[in-house]
């Protein structure tokens, strides 16, 4: 819905930015290092900040060619994170970052049209690097999304690269526009396998029933997703309303999985039984994705072409509306 005040409530708190118009109030956390909270419409739709996600839960044809060996220092690059930086621009202009006791300086009455925060954060690989994401929110409450990971000779090949987000319950159901199917960049022509573009709707948060649990779910070239929840995990509300949230992209397409399941939870598993109830909705928003490989039995490496160049920069973008 349209903010009719077409001005953004821009909130100064000690450890917090707030952003609220009539129908959101957005939280951007100083000390989590990313958004805290995304309230729309009466329900809240962040249950962690969102961070740069770099791995994939291996697959098959991962383990086959020893790539986890070659590239595991992304695993601990996804889990923990350092937000090196925070900067805050108020309609295009940079400000002193407003924490206690630089935010004593306003009045709470701040409004504006346009508000971007920008996180800077550095790996813990070895060498390091840094991702940059930034998020501009608009009067109406679209925020606009830009993600960058800057490249830094002698990392190992990427997995994946992207923004996962962390919803507090787990989605109904998701609809979005790009190929059929679960696709990978080898993995795009159609037949069984998928890759027919047009619209579809997925039921649940389903996973691939592989023998061992792994990567899953990937649909690549997709021009939006909207992810539908219901339940929320405020006890005072007896009838729930599904809500949905749209991402959608921006100057190229994206890929995205929504599963039940961090990549992490899905590594620990050799089997099915060993996954939790289900309990969040995991959805990760790739800039960039590995191939499957497969070519001899599941042994040899992915393609040059399908591997993701840990050497060289990577960038993205997509918009958040309700």
């Amino acid at each position: 819905m349209a903010n009719t005040n077409k001005r953004l409530a821009v909130i100064f708190g000690d450890v917090t930015l707030g952003l609220k118009g009539p129908d959101f109030h957005y939280l951007f956390s100083y000390q989590t290092g990313g958004p805290e909270s995304l309230r729309i419409q009466g329900k809240e739709w962040l249950y962690r900040s969102p961070k740069p996600t770099f791995w994939r839960a291996t697959t098959d044809n991962d383990r086959g060619n020893q790539f986890p060996l070659k590239s595991g220092m992304w695993l601990a690059a996804d889990q923990f994170i350092a937000c090196q930086s925070i900067t805050v621009a108020i309609d295009g202009q940079t400000i002193p970052l407003p924490i206690a006791p630089e935010n004593n300086r306003y009045s709470g009455q701040e409004t504006a049209q346009e508000v971007t925060v920008t996180y800077t954060y550095q790996t813990i690989t070895t060498p390091q690097t840094t991702v940059e994401v930034s998020y501009t929110i608009q009067a109406s409450g679209k925020i606009r999304v830009a993600v960058t990971y800057h490249g830094q000779a002698g990392l190992p090949s990427l997995p994946v690269f992207g923004l996962r987000f962390v919803m507090p319950t787990p989605a109904t159901r998701f609809i979005y526009q790009g190929l059929s199917g679960e696709t990978y960049p080898d993995r795009m022509a159609g037949g069984m396998a998928g890759g027919m573009a047009g619209e579809y709707e997925v039921t649940g948060l389903p996973v691939t029933p592989y023998l061992v649990p792994q990567d899953c779910g990937v649909h690549m070239a997709t021009d939006w997703v909207t992810i539908y929840r219901q339940a929320v995990l405020d006890n005072r509300l007896r009838e729930p309303v599904e809500t949905g949230l749209k991402f959608k992209m921006v100057d190229q397409p994206f890929a995205f999985s929504c599963l039940p399941y961090t990549a992490e939870e899905l590594e620990n598993a050799t089997h099915h039984s060993e996954l939790p109830a289900p309990h969040r909705t995991v959805l990760s928003l790739l800039g960039a994705v590995r191939g499957v490989g497969g070519i001899d039995s599941w042994g040899s490496d992915v393609e040059a072409a399908y591997q993701i160049d840990a050497t060289q920069d990577h960038h993205f973008e997509f918009e958040i509306s309700f």
